[in-house]
């Protein structure tokens, strides 16, 4: 019974070292192709092994063609969402799966059902909250019991502010109350050429849209208990205001982003008692016409998501409803070259941290620290990089995340990684710009 049972862990482990490190599954989309273009530089200088899957091979063998023609080996594997065999297939082969498969809502459960069977970390690139927080609030548990982890948002959404903001405790030096977090993106060109955007964002993100009533009840759900009061209280600057530190019309961002950083809060106030930050998230125009138009235009968007007939209309119509921006065909990567974003986080809090995470300063805030996260080509580029690099560093650095699994924002799984360290290496920068003390 010993020798069969020690034959069993021989062959478990034989199993494990044969597989892949990473498979990039979607790697025919015009997000994985971005990701497999970085995993041919990235991988191959870390010395990673990585194979790309999909639906049908002729296209995958063009991306290969195309984009890593210099590896030697770079296994194709077929899989389609459909088939829930294929999927288990495919993730037995990795250690680690990128999904880059959207709308999440539709196609990423069956593919963390798949990741949880054939024990295989995952990350992925949506933004997409509700689809997040279901994921959390019906995998946790089982992706422990696996010894896996499953974060989501590895990418633009969300990592430059729920990574920022952690950059920022981090530094601060005392006790963080508060961080104000300013998001803005720019070009240094003057083509206009359009589109911006990929199609896919703007399906996704219309259905996030459609679907945000079903917030609360997630919420509820995945938090029933609710936190200590904490003060002072950070209040909203309300619909547009001129930031210090943030040049241009700042406005109130409802983006993914603050959710998810406030996820990441609650989990180190859980885990180790950590006074939680509030967070407000603004996004900056440099122009107020500009901030006029994007607000009209996504009112009316807004709007629309909430009838059906409405929803067809902007998906099958997403050049007309976005000005141009976003249509059915693809951005032309040139135009991406030329944007970049920044990602201001202004932090107060206290020079002295009190024993307890729910003990109360007696003094206002009396510190103020400011960091910025900087870098080019967000949304595809960046958003890339910053895929492979948490794959990698959830690989790499298992012994420095908590729970030894489960579905984790980016801030809770790699706060206490090298993660920030290696996005400095690849132009995505973390820095302080000032720290003052009243």
């Amino acid at each position: 019974m010993i020798w069969s049972l020690k034959l069993v862990s021989k062959n478990c482990s034989k199993m494990a070292n044969n597989r892949l490190d990473i498979i990039i599954f979607g790697a025919t989309g015009f997000t994985g192709k971005h990701v497999v273009k970085n995993a041919a530089h990235i991988c191959k200088e870390q010395k990673i092994k990585f194979g790309i899957a999909g639906r049908r091979k002729e296209a995958l063998d063009a991306v290969v063609k195309e984009f890593a023609s210099d590896i030697e080996d770079v296994p194709i594997i077929l899989a389609d969402i459909k088939d829930e065999e294929s999927l288990k297939k495919m993730t037995e082969r990795a250690r680690m799966l990128i999904s880059c498969c959207g709308p999440f809502r539709f196609y990423g459960e069956p593919v963390i059902k798949a990741c949880i069977a054939t024990r295989t970390h995952y990350v992925d690139i949506t933004g997409e909250e509700e689809f997040m927080e279901k994921m959390q609030l019906e995998y946790n548990e089982a992706a422990k019991e696996a010894g896996i982890y499953v974060v989501s948002a590895c990418g633009f959404d969300c990592v430059p502010s729920d990574l920022g903001i952690i950059f920022t405790q981090q530094k601060f030096g005392g006790e963080v109350n508060d961080v104000e977090v300013y998001m803005s993106t720019w070009s240094t060109t003057t083509d206009n050429k359009r589109p911006y955007l990929n199609y896919g964002t703007w399906e996704s993100a219309i259905y996030s849209l459609a679907h945000a009533h079903e917030l609360r009840e997630l919420h509820e759900k995945l938090y029933p208990t609710k936190l200590p009061e904490f003060t002072p209280k950070l209040k909203s600057r309300g619909l547009v205001h001129r930031s210090d530190v943030s040049e241009g019309w700042s406005v109130w961002f409802p983006s993914t982003d603050r959710s998810l950083a406030l996820r990441t809060q609650r989990f180190l106030y859980d885990k180790y008692k950590e006074r939680p930050a509030q967070i407000r998230v603004y996004a900056t125009f440099k122009s107020f016409l500009v901030f006029l138009t994007l607000s009209i235009f996504g009112l009316i968007v807004l709007f629309m998501t909430r009838i059906a007939c409405g929803r067809n209309l902007l998906l099958k119509y997403p050049s007309l409803f976005s000005f141009g921006f976003i249509s059915h065909e693809n951005p032309d990567p040139k135009i991406w070259e030329s944007i970049h974003f920044s990602v201001i986080c202004k932090a107060r809090g206290w020079t002295e941290k009190l024993t307890e995470s729910t003990d109360k300063h007696t003094n206002p805030p009396n510190k103020e620290v400011i960091t910025k996260v900087t870098g080019n080509s967000p949304a595809y580029e960046g958003t890339s990089i910053i895929a492979i690099l948490s794959a990698i560093t959830i690989l790499n650095e298992s012994d420095k995340i908590p729970d030894n699994g489960g579905v984790l924002t980016p801030g809770a799984a790699l706060g206490k990684t090298s993660l920030i360290e290696q996005m400095n290496k690849h132009n995505i920068k973390f820095e302080v710009i000032s720290s003052t003390v009243k």
